[in-house]
């Protein structure tokens, strides 16, 4: 395993992540220790969760949120150490008017909820989900400014913003003299490359870390999925994940596969080894989150994750990615 530095800080961080959105929603607490023991000893040190993980994500019902802190909170009892712990908030966790959001009063109650599921006395990068448009960044990043100096966080970090809602946030900071976001988690894989039009060039120049989600597209970068056949029984298309569905029908995803296909085959890669790859094969991207539900899954997958694309390869792809409609 390679490591990267998050952003601008000294802290290092694994280039591969550990998401565990499946744990206590699709695998239990058994599956998740072996998944979790195994990216540790592969020597992944970033573990990636959020307070609405949880099976109330498919069944819409908020107070089912947190079982991926909960069982997180079991599996790291002598581990915590080995690991930066990331964690989010923003959610709706409960059915009260405040149960959501990044105000003040509800990012204290949700950090306090988290630390207790956790089993922890701090969060090493505490993340805001979403950019919260109904409460002021003033109010926000106040309160996590304090809650660093309390020593409950060590870094902060956001997921899901616009260049222009990062670059908003970073500006108060400064005026303030608050600790500013150091990270941002977007989509991003051969299929997702939005934020290269203006969240990577912001990044790159204000020297914020990108930790990358969905770096295999939700499964479709594995090749699982083709185009008019049925989906793996034991997949998230199979069980209705509507995101998915979403990405399959508005994204030309099915045409940039087969036409990847040859490329990691030439290799002697998996198509999810050669994606994972050309992700990190760019300097912005800190680390890429892998989300798996089988121990194999990571071992697949980190086959040549220390690997580089060489720059003929990455010129090959975006060629590719504009043909079919990615235009980048």
């Amino acid at each position: 395993m390679l490591y990267r530095k998050l952003g601008r800080t000294g802290l290092k961080v694994s280039e591969v992540s550990l998401g565990t959105m499946a744990f206590g929603r699709w695998i239990d607490e058994k599956t998740s220790a072996e998944v979790l023991d195994y990216a540790l000893d592969a020597g992944i040190n970033v573990v990636d969760t959020a307070d609405i993980y949880g099976k109330g994500m498919d069944v819409g019902d908020p107070n089912q949120s947190g079982q991926s802190e909960e069982i997180l909170g079991k599996l790291l009892k002598g581990k915590r150490d080995r690991v930066v712990l990331a964690t989010k908030a923003h959610a709706r966790v409960g059915t009260g008017v405040n149960d959501e959001g990044q105000s003040r009063y509800h990012l204290f109650r949700a950090l306090d909820n988290s630390l207790r599921r956790l089993q922890t006395d701090y969060i090493d990068l505490y993340q805001v989900h979403h950019f919260d448009k109904e409460t002021p960044l003033e109010e926000t990043l106040g309160a996590l400014d304090d809650l660093v100096k309390q020593g409950k966080i060590r870094y902060i970090g956001c997921s899901n913003y616009a260049a222009w809602q990062l670059a908003k946030a970073h500006g108060i900071s400064a005026v303030h003299g608050w600790n500013r976001f150091e990270s941002v988690q977007p989509e991003y894989s051969l299929i997702t490359r939005g934020i290269e039009r203006e969240l990577v060039p912001f990044a790159e120049s204000e020297k914020v870390a990108i930790i990358s989600y969905s770096p295999l597209g939700r499964g479709i970068l594995t090749g699982k999925y083709r185009q008019g056949e049925a989906p793996p029984a034991d997949s998230r298309l199979a069980a209705g994940e509507k995101r998915l569905e979403l990405l399959l029908h508005s994204n030309p995803a099915y045409a940039l596969v087969e036409a990847i296909l040859p490329l990691a085959e030439k290799r002697g890669w998996t198509l999810a080894q050669f994606s994972l790859a050309w992700v990190l094969s760019h300097p912005y991207v800190s680390s890429a989150i892998l989300g798996v539900s089988k121990p194999e899954q990571i071992q697949n997958s980190l086959q040549y994750a220390d690997q580089r694309l060489t720059p003929e390869e990455l010129s090959e792809i975006d060629a590719i990615s504009r043909k079919v409609g990615l235009i980048i």
